[in-house]
């Protein structure tokens, strides 16, 4: 791999700045990101995998959440006025760096902070409609076919290692829990099947509405202004704000040396409703949502799928036996759902 990834000199001379430096922060060939040291600071330049209409979507929407008082870094415009470079095709973007630094989950202070964001987040995404001519990236009402995918796959994955006449240790955990979690996912796609997420749905469809998909401690960067900024967008999607919910809480719960706790998870769907309200029958989402083994089909796709080229049958055994235990944690909070809706 070069030195700085590829040669990006010919992008940055598109922008009226003074290159003094360069520095690569990673590089994976349809993907790039760069520190740029110029003579008007620090800036970030990326190299996005995705065509230039999805970059148009993603731009549109990332003005909208910033007109309704999201702070996401500023994209600076090339010399002709543009909102990036195309360079063989590809597309590049250059914006600001924010000087501050990355939350974390080890208070109660930090959680409250990032949730009441995400949640700010999601209110301010009401009312963006995409244009017709951008490739829309969104997930609005496609829960149940891709869970129903899921199962299949992990079904079919289930059957070829019954079928083996020696099952690596790996195999023989996913013999013995298989089931459990196989009805979990069925369970699951049964609370989809109801006119609460078709609603949902509608009004998002009606009305607009955006998910980040990594919104994390890490992508949260506090400002020493006390602004609190949202990193990495390029994943925005249109889709129910339970998409976000569900996954920032298995972020914050994976930490935990016991897995969900109850009390936590009150706190944050408080938390969450205390800047952006949701009702009943949308709280109530979340329970087919953390009925569905994420975790679980996860790990099991990417051993069967062979996905991890590095891993050894002992790090996808340990990881195996992490998010069985995580997973199992959550029943208790399936069992006591009516506890953690606010009413």
């Amino acid at each position: 791999m070069p030195a700085k990834g590829e040669d990006i000199t010919p992008v940055l001379k598109e922008y009226d700045i003074a290159v003094k430096g360069i520095k690569l922060e990673s590089y994976k060939g349809k993907k790039g990101v760069w520190w740029i040291n110029t003579d008007k600071g620090y800036k970030i330049l990326k190299k996005q995998s995705f065509s230039y209409k999805t970059l148009d979507f993603i731009i549109d929407a990332v003005n909208h959440l910033n007109s309704n008082g999201v702070y996401i870094p500023k994209i600076i415009k090339t010399k002709s006025g543009d909102d990036y470079v195309i360079k063989d095709d590809i597309c590049f973007v250059l914006s600001e760096a924010i000087d501050g630094s990355t939350l974390d989950y080890s208070s109660d202070e930090n959680v409250k902070r990032i949730i009441h964001e995400l949640a700010r987040f999601h209110k301010a995404s009401r009312g963006f409609k995409p244009r017709e001519d951008y490739k829309v990236r969104t997930h609005l009402g496609l829960w149940i076919e891709k869970y129903e995918k899921d199962m299949n796959k992990l079904e079919k994955y289930y059957d070829e290692e019954l079928n083996k006449e020696e099952h690596s240790e790996f195999g023989n955990i996913i013999l013995k829990e298989y089931t459990h979690f196989y009805e979990r996912i069925k369970s699951s796609i049964d609370g989809f099947y109801q006119q609460s997420y078709s609603d949902w749905v509608k009004e998002i469809d009606e009305n607009g509405g955006l998910c980040h998909q990594d919104f994390t401690a890490g992508n949260c960067i506090l400002e020493n202004s006390g602004k609190l900024y949202i990193l990495d967008t390029d994943s925005l999607t249109i889709d129910i704000p339970l998409r976000d919910i569900r996954k920032i809480l298995n972020k914050i719960m994976k930490r935990k040396n016991d897995g969900w706790e109850l009390e936590l998870t009150k706190k944050i769907v408080k938390w969450y409703n205390e800047q952006n309200p949701l009702e009943d029958y949308q709280w109530n989402l979340l329970k087919p949502t953390l009925t569905f083994p994420h975790l679980f089909v996860g790990i099991m796709s990417k051993y069967y799928e062979k996905r991890e080229k590095t891993w050894t049958e002992q790090k996808y055994v340990k990881r195996l036996k992490e998010m069985i235990s995580i997973e199992k944690s959550v029943e208790h909070i399936i069992n006591n759902f009516e506890e953690i809706i606010p009413r």
